[in-house]
């Protein structure tokens, strides 16, 4: 099943991608690869939740803004190439704004490794790092960097 009719089924409309706050493009093709700049949680273009997770967000708000992540980097990707010319995701890197002590990042970016497996199937299966950071760009609790295989 193609991606597009697998985003429709579940009920996901890619956003129209944020143009970029500083001096880079949104992604990069290279070869048969592509190179996503990260991507924050942005919602109809805004970045709605701030702050960071163990503190101002919980885990399960997290693992939604990293979902959120993901459908960005996958509208960065539709734009830079089309969606149905991944033939598979071959590595996803999280970064967590992370509240001192805090260490459930894997917990945080598994909402964006479980919404690729879910567009892509077994393609969507990925290397993948979660780094827990200080701080992020405008405060984002999340952010999201994808690299895909295409055809």
């Amino acid at each position: 099943m193609s991606a597009s009719r697998r985003l429709a089924e579940l009920d996901i409309v890619l956003p129209p991608v944020v143009p970029p706050t500083a001096v880079y493009v949104p992604a990069k093709k290279v070869g048969n690869l592509v190179f996503t700049s990260g991507q924050m949680p942005y919602e109809e273009g805004v970045l709605r939740t701030t702050g960071k997770v163990g503190d101002e967000v919980d885990v399960a708000r997290a693992q939604g803004l990293a979902r959120a992540c993901a459908i960005n980097a996958l509208a960065v990707i539709d734009k830079e190439v089309g969606i149905d010319s991944v033939v598979e995701v071959v590595k996803v890197l999280g970064f967590v704004a992370s509240s001192a002590g805090f260490t459930g990042q894997p917990a945080v970016i598994n909402g964006a490794s479980e919404l690729l497996e879910e567009v892509f199937g077994a393609a969507g299966k990925h290397a993948r790092s979660a780094i827990g950071v200080a701080e992020l760009p405008m405060g984002a609790p999340v952010e999201l960097e994808v690299i895909v295989a295409v055809a």
